[in-house]
């Protein structure tokens, strides 16, 4: 028995039980990851390299996910939903490390006496301002929802279990972050 998956989205809405029965040795499992993979892959891959900048770290990321994904199969409810997760976290990893390898840099160059002004002096706010910029500047408990549901495309109720918030928390959240999102950008403007 295996099944077809078509369409855009028709296997991204398909929630685990779609494969549970393929779940039980570890070949089977691997047959199941490999249809999650087939999937989801390309689209994940897209996404984190639309967050990081790099589709070769971005690769490198998805794939990270689906590794993990096999050693938690039996404890992952919604395999897509799960990847989305796995990869926003390890981007967000990446981005920590970025930024602590920044201010290394930036003390560094302070200390000997050099400039470390990157920006152009002739662009305003408003032209060195972009989405990405704006959503990583948002407080931490905003940003994983945000990615996960404009960006990662998941619905509020598979962000909600992901983050192990409430669906009204995720609403909220969402709006608040709308809202922050909005007055940062309106004063680049």
């Amino acid at each position: 028995m295996t099944a077809t998956i078509s369409g855009r989205h028709a296997a991204a809405r398909v929630p685990r039980e779609r494969w549970r029965w393929v779940a039980s040795g570890e070949a089977a499992v691997e047959h199941a990851v490999r249809e999650v993979y087939d999937a989801h892959f390309g689209r994940l891959v897209g996404w984190t390299t639309t967050l990081i900048g790099d589709r070769d770290l971005a690769h490198d990321v998805a794939t990270e996910a689906f590794v993990k994904l096999i050693t938690h199969w039996h404890s992952v409810q919604d395999p897509r939903a799960w990847l989305y997760t796995a990869a926003a976290n390890q981007v967000r990893d990446h981005w920590r490390k970025r930024g602590r390898e920044a201010a290394a840099y930036q003390t560094y160059m302070s200390g000997n006496g050099r400039s470390t002004e990157t920006a152009e002096p002739g662009l305003d706010p408003a032209t060195r301002m972009t989405v990405r910029d704006a959503v990583e500047s948002l407080p931490e408990r905003f940003r994983l929802v945000v990615l996960l549901h404009y960006f990662g495309d998941l619905s509020v109720a598979q962000v909600a279990l992901q983050t192990g918030k409430s669906e009204g928390t995720v609403k909220r959240d969402l709006h608040d972050a709308r809202k922050l999102l909005a007055q940062r950008l309106e004063v680049t403007r």
